[in-house]
């Protein structure tokens, strides 16, 4: 099968994205936000698992097994993207409520963070221009996921949990074993 293909008639037991995981203080704010939350909101779905916490970039694709072939050309395509280091501050939390259960309950940044949407966008070009996963959403929401629940909680504030992102990262998730890889990091150096 080539390189920018992948099987669709079995059911997929593998994803690959590109993330941006917290520094080890802020992912431990972040498990620490997301009970205290969920306690204050009457939240019923269980936390995403601290070692799982991100902000997803890029899907590259679902697929049967984990494809080497196609983990060494997106890491071939992205290799050459050059943005600093910037902060992520996240300061609001809510809910996205277009389902009707299991809705994803998230934090996200009160104000557009340039340097994150510089940083999506090079992933969803250097993607394209390599023919390789699907082609991103045209707008791109930053977000965290806590947990899933079927209340849909309005915006609110809360306080900031902030780190520096120095580096991006090919996430090989397992899909149905709660359990995330890390196949390839990249260092943020401009």
């Amino acid at each position: 099968m080539p390189v920018g293909q992948f099987d669709t008639a079995a059911r997929p037991t593998d994803r690959l994205f590109f993330a941006l995981l917290p520094e080890a203080d802020a992912a431990a704010q972040l498990a620490q936000c997301s009970r205290r939350l969920r306690s204050q909101l009457g939240l019923t779905g269980r936390p995403i698992a601290t070692e799982r916490l991100h902000i997803t970039l890029h899907f590259v694709s679902d697929c049967v097994g984990l494809p080497r072939d196609r983990v060494a050309a997106v890491s071939q395509a992205v290799a050459r993207i050059a943005i600093p280091p910037f902060d992520i501050q996240l300061d609001r939390a809510k809910s996205f409520c277009q389902k009707p259960r299991n809705r994803p309950f998230v934090l996200i940044p009160g104000e557009d963070i340039p340097a994150l949407n510089v940083l999506q966008r090079a992933l969803t070009s250097a993607m394209a221009q390599a023919q390789l996963g699907k082609q991103a959403a045209s707008h791109f929401t930053p977000h965290l996921t806590l947990l899933y629940d079927d209340r849909c909680v309005t915006e609110r504030a809360i306080e900031t949990i902030a780190w520096t992102a120095r580096e991006f990262v090919l996430v090989h998730s397992l899909i149905g074993r709660a359990r995330h890889v890390v196949l390839a990091c990249w260092p943020l150096r401009g």
